[in-house]
């Protein structure tokens, strides 16, 4: 069950991509309240999984997957749409990429993704239940906030007093989700260089 609320989110996210690009100005508003409910799923699917006693080493690769391919998508929508600058989805891909390949050597070995930085700093930052909450909300502020934006900018909207406000909104909350990104992902990046520099003997099947 878990899994099948975290897959539920790719088709999801294509409709709201859909809605972004062909909708109204009141669908695009619409998509505001729609893009939270999607990133609020990979809460629901954790509950689930503890609930259930469905956690797992393949629930995490998808949580991440799910979680990785929304937001690698949607900065470039939304960089697409000129909404923000190109350097964000830069910035968030090459952290994704570089993180995801440390992580791969370590999901390898048998060691979920969240156990594999071990300083209590470095734990605080990437698995914490503060810091992933905390990021968890910027993306959702910052994407709906683009999408009130994107949904301002459809001809003949209404509300043109609000456009100017609502977009540097939007740019304040994009970089505070970048700068927490990067936060979370220079951690497994340093403590990685030591665990792939000395790996832990390969098991025995």
């Amino acid at each position: 069950m878990a899994n099948l609320i975290t897959l539920s989110r790719f088709p999801l996210l294509f409709l709201y991509v859909a809605f972004l690009y062909h909708g109204g100005f009141g669908l695009r508003v619409a998509s505001a309240v729609f893009i939270i409910f999607i990133i609020l799923l990979d809460s629901i699917d954790g509950i689930v999984a503890r609930a259930r006693g469905e956690t797992s080493l393949l629930g995490s690769a998808l949580d991440i997957a799910a979680d990785r391919t929304l937001e690698i998508i949607l900065w470039v929508v939304f960089a697409h749409l000129r909404l923000i600058s190109v350097l964000v989805p830069l910035i968030v891909i090459t952290r994704g990429t570089t993180v995801d390949a440390i992580r791969a050597v370590g999901m390898s070995n048998g060691l979920p993704p969240f156990e594999q930085v071990k300083s209590s700093v470095s734990r605080f930052l990437v698995a914490s239940k503060f810091m992933r909450s905390t990021y968890g909300f910027l993306k959702a502020f910052a994407f709906a906030a683009l999408t009130v934006d994107l949904a301002l900018h459809t001809p003949g909207a209404p509300y043109a007093a609000f456009h100017q406000p609502v977009h540097l909104l939007a740019q304040v909350v994009t970089w505070l989700a970048v700068a927490w990104c990067l936060l979370r992902g220079i951690p497994v990046l340093v403590e990685g260089y030591t665990f792939l520099k000395n790996p832990p003997p390969a098991k025995v099947r």
